[in-house]
């Protein structure tokens, strides 16, 4: 029989709920089944959405705020309904079996909707190259088969990369060091599959079918669950410590309210704390008392007469309401940042849909698929990011990261500004160029290659490797213990509102500026407004945004965690957070 540290520290058990040996299950071999469901997922998803405002507007003659708006809602669902999935994870079923159901919905979805596009009687019919208007019936299967794809996903994407994070042991130093880098290689995964999507599957809707387009990803997702569950030996389980985490964290700020005229002591020593032994034997961490948001300490004020269910809460639970309330503040300064991204699949299409699409003297390259390039930076960005960057820093900031998470977030906001404010620059050149060639109609080509936007979707590129990789392991990694996966939807629920608040300002900019039969700054004819009024909008945004993000960070307190193993005290976290460089 096996020596007990043949076994993973952390708990971690195996689908029967036993005990799992370390050197057979989790790490990067348990990741790699994980990883390929991740690529063919997002190859789906970015083959729908890199297109879909193309479709919409080609196929089913929506206008151009309609379908951008339409495309910004099912995005924004796709990345809101991940906080459903991940309250059902980790209140309910666990991370493995709500991921289980949810892919089978996501799959079901994108059967219907690769149906919807390929046959007949459900999509509108053509001729000579000219779609008729879709039926009242073709319409609503469509966006039916679009928001099961969005059900599926909430329940899928929250959890697949918490489930990736936990084949790490934190309380093995050689697995701590790998799971550093575990992030910035998921999101690597991801960036693959986006690009298979934005160079191979546009082109194909576009030029061969749609329903040939929609099909490939739907096969090879149904391929990559196969493997999924071929790695099921593999896994490594978390075990629920608490039966119902979001629960214990509403009761801190009634518990604190109900007490808010009591003084809180002077020693935080003197707070309700249950003591070490109770957390070497249950396996939970304690989460050491920060001085932020002290109201929220009176939660944890000790009363002669508290008995039973009239006990206060804990330092560890009270400090979980506080890391939940961090987090929302940097959750906020995320919104402004995801609406620019929003804008690749949406405006960014349709701005390169004017331009010369020419490669050669027959080949016309599709406007979505520039999106390529956002997706060839990261991954080309990842690896230097993780193997040059990484180590540099680490030597200047001693810090294992290389720098903090939110000095990597910020630095991505600043790219971001960057790219914005050239996207700008171009939308002047553009309209410059209408006017020397005094070009009007809405179909009429400028003479202007399609690849000047390409500076635009690089900057973007490399923006997402310090941003975006950065925002996943900053809400993964200061998540209270039992709501990582409800903590890894601030991320995505972060992306869902801020492609709402882009439909939202889409709709009232078009609204504003056209009325009294004013030219709308988003109008059909593209050739005819004026873009470049609303990416100045977003620029002026987006700095302002950079301010409050530099307010909010500096404020910031990291989770600091103990757990006592072997009779050893080992401190997991504890540093406070430092300004951008």
């Amino acid at each position: 029989m096996e020596a007990n540290n043949d076994y993973t520290q952390d708990g971690t058990v195996d689908l029967r709920g036993q005990p799992v040996l370390a050197y057979r299950t989790g790490k990067w071999k348990a990741c790699s089944y994980l990883a390929g469901y991740e690529a063919f997922e997002r190859m789906a998803f970015y083959g729908i959405a890199s297109n879909l405002v193309v479709y919409l507007t080609t196929q089913l003659h929506e206008d151009t705020v309609s379908s951008v708006r339409n495309v910004n809602n099912w995005s924004g669902s796709v990345w809101i309904t991940p906080l459903l999935g991940a309250y059902v994870a980790d209140t309910y079923l666990g991370r493995f079996w709500t991921f289980t159901i949810s892919s089978l919905i996501y799959v079901m979805g994108m059967v219907l909707l690769t149906m919807a596009v390929s046959i007949k009687y459900l999509k509108p019919s053509c001729e000579n190259g000219v779609c008729n208007k879709a039926t009242t019936s073709q319409i609503a299967f469509f966006y039916a088969s679009l928001y099961i794809i969005a059900i599926g996903s909430g329940g899928t994407k929250p959890n697949i990369s918490t489930f990736g994070a936990d084949q790490f042991d934190d309380f093995n130093p050689h697995e701590k060091k790998l799971k550093v880098s575990f992030f910035n290689w998921w999101m690597f995964s991801t960036f693959a599959g986006a690009l298979l999507a934005t160079l191979g599957l546009v082109y194909i809707q576009e030029n061969m079918s749609w329903g040939l387009g929609y099909g490939i990803p739907t096969v090879g997702l149904i391929f990559s669950l196969v493997i999924f569950y071929i790695g099921t030996p593999t896994y490594r389980h978390k075990v629920r410590k608490s039966q119902h985490p979001a629960t214990d964290l509403l009761r801190v700020p009634i518990v604190a309210f109900a007490n808010r005229r009591i003084e809180l002591p002077n020693d935080p020593s003197q707070l309700h704390e249950l003591d070490m032994q109770y957390y070497f034997t249950t396996g939970k961490r304690q989460v050491h008392h920060t001085p932020v948001f002290r109201f929220l300490d009176k939660a944890a004020i000790k009363r002669d007469n508290d008995t039973g269910s009239r006990l206060p809460c804990t330092v560890t639970q009270v400090e979980g309401a506080k890391l939940i309330t961090g987090m929302a503040m940097i959750w906020l300064v995320n919104l402004i940042p995801s609406t620019i991204w929003a804008q690749i699949n949406t405006l960014f299409v349709k701005q390169g849909t004017t331009l010369d699409r020419r490669v050669g003297s027959t080949f016309q390259i599709p406007a979505a698929s520039l999106g390529s390039f956002v997706t060839l930076t990261m991954l080309l960005s990842v690896p230097m990011y993780d193997r040059y960057f990484v180590p540099f820093m680490r030597k200047k900031t001693r810090n294992p990261r290389g720098i903090t998470l939110l000095q990597r977030i910020g630095t991505g906001f600043l790219i971001q500004i960057l790219a914005i404010a050239f996207a700008y620059a171009m939308e002047m050149r553009r309209m410059h160029i209408i006017k020397m060639h005094h070009i009007n109609g809405p179909k009429e080509i400028v003479p202007m290659t399609i690849f000047c936007l390409l500076p635009q979707y690089v900057l973007l590129g490399v923006a997402d490797v310090f941003n975006a990789i950065g925002l996943l392991e900053f809400f993964y990694d200061q998540s209270p213990e039992d709501m990582q996966s409800l903590g890894t939807t601030f991320f995505t629920s972060g992306i869902g509102l801020g492609n709402f608040l882009n439909s939202f300002l889409v709709t009232m900019v078009d609204k504003i500026t056209g009325n009294n039969g004013g030219k709308s700054w988003i109008g059909d004819n593209m050739n005819d407004s004026h873009l470049d009024y609303y990416y100045g909008f977003l620029l002026v945004m987006s700095a302002l945004n950079l301010g409050i993000f530099l307010w909010a960070s500096n404020r910031y307190i990291y989770k600091r965690e103990s757990t006592e193993m072997k009779d050893e005290f080992a401190e997991l976290e504890g540093k406070t957070i430092d300004l951008l460089p």
